[in-house]
C-alpha cells in the first residue's frame, strides 16, 4: 500500500475511533485506551519477530517508558501528556539502543533469554529501590495537554484520543517501514539471515533496528499506561507481564498491523468478562481460545484478510 494511501486510511480509523469514543461509556473507553496501549507494546514484539527476532522481555522497555513520564513531572517539572509520552518513548529507545549491539550477535532462544535477563534485572532494581517506590510502585501525577489540566468528566475521553492518535500513529509508521526496503530486509532476516549476508548487507545492523523499533513502541505503549492507570509498577517489567505481550503477538500473528490490536482487544475483553464470570479459571479460557487459533490459524489471526505471498 502507498504512503499516501495508507495515511488516507490511518486518518480515517482515527476520525471513526474517535467519533465512537464520544457514544462509549466510559467502562468501555477505559478498555478500549487500554487495549490499544497494550497493544503497542505487543507490535514491538511482532516488530521484533519479523525482523528475525524473539523476545521475552519486552516489558523492560514498557517500564522504562512508564517510569519515565511517571518520573518526569517530579524530577524536571514536565507535566504535559504528550511531552511525557515522547520521552518515554525516546527513553525506552535510547535503552534498546545501548544493548542492540550486544544482542544483535545472537539469534533464537540465546536471543530470547538475553532479553528476558535484561527485563529481570530492570525488575529486581525496581522492585528493590525505595525512591521508586519498591514493590508498590509510585503514583503518576495528572498529566496536562496544552497547559489545560485533564481531569473531570472528559478526562477518560481525553485519555482515549490522545491514545487514539499515538496508537494510529505508530501504526501507519510501521506500516510504512514495512513496506520499505529495511523493512523488506528485516523479513529476510527473519526468513534467512546468512543469505542476507552473503548478498552483502548485514544482518546484525537490520536486527537491531527492529530492536530499537520494538523498544520505542513498547516506551510508547508504557508511557501511555501510566497516564492513564495513574500508577505504574515493577510489575511492568515482570516476565509476566513480557509473557502477555508474547501471547498477543502469537494470536495476532506478524502479517497485519491491525491484527495486533484487534488480538490486543479480545484479550482484554476476554479477561475483563471471564474474570467477571469464571474468576478462578480465566486463565484456561484464554489458554484454551490460544489453542484453538494455533490449531487452525498458526499465522495468526491476521492471516484471516492477509493472504500469504
Amino acid at each position: 500500500m502507498a504512503p499516501a494511501r495508507s495515511l488516507a486510511l490511518a486518518v480515517g480509523i482515527a476520525v471513526v475511533l474517535g467519533l465512537g469514543g464520544l457514544a462509549a461509556p466510559k467502562w468501555l473507553l477505559f478498555l478500549v485506551t487500554m487495549a490499544l496501549s497494550h497493544g503497542l507494546a505487543v507490535l514491538g514484539v511482532v516488530v521484533l519477530t519479523r525482523g528475525g527476532g524473539a523476545t521475552f522481555g519486552q516489558g523492560m522497555f514498557f517500564a522504562v517508558g512508564a517510569y519515565a513520564a511517571a518520573l518526569l513531572p517530579q524530577a524536571f517539572g514536565v507535566q504535559d501528556a504528550l511531552l511525557r509520552v515522547a520521552i518515554g518513548t525516546v527513553a525506552a529507545g535510547v535503552v534498546a539502543a545501548v544493548f542492540a549491539p550486544l544482542l544483535a550477535r545472537y539469534r533464537g532462544i540465546f536471543f530470547a533469554m538475553l532479553t528476558l535477563a535484561l527485563s529481570m534485572v530492570l525488575f529486581g532494581l525496581l522492585s528493590k529501590s525505595s525512591a521508586l517506590g519498591g514493590s508498590d510502585g509510585i503514583s503518576v501525577a495528572r498529566p496536562l495537554l496544552f497547559g489545560a489540566e485533564i481531569s473531570g468528566e472528559r478526562a477518560d475521553f481525553t485519555l482515549y484520543l490522545l491514545t487514539v492518535a499515538c496508537t494510529v500513529a505508530a501504526g501507519w509508521a510501521v506500516t510504512v517501514y514495512w513496506a520499505s526496503a529495511a523493512g523488506l530486509l528485516a523479513r529476510a532476516v527473519h526468513g534467512n539471515p546468512l543469505r542476507v549476508e552473503y548478498l552483502g548487507a548485514s544482518a546484525r545492523t537490520s536486527l537491531g533496528t527492529s530492536f530499537v523499533i520494538s523498544g520505542l513502541l513498547g516506551g510508547l505503549g508504557g508511557a501511555i499506561t501510566a497516564l492513564v492507570l495513574g500508577h505504574v509498577e515493577p510489575n511492568f517489567s515482570n516476565w509476566t507481564t513480557s509473557g502477555e505481550f508474547v501471547f498477543v503477538a502469537v494470536l495476532a500473528g506478524y502479517q497485519s498491523v491491525a491484527a495486533v490490536f484487534v488480538a490486543s482487544l479480545l484479550l482484554e475483553v476476554v479477561r475483563s468478562f471471564s474474570n467477571l464470570y469464571f474468576p478462578n479459571t480465566w486463565q484456561l479460557v484464554l489458554g484454551a481460545f490460544l489453542l484453538l487459533v494455533i490449531l487452525f490459524r498458526p499465522a495468526g489471526l491476521g492471516s484471516l484478510w492477509i493472504r500469504k505471498k
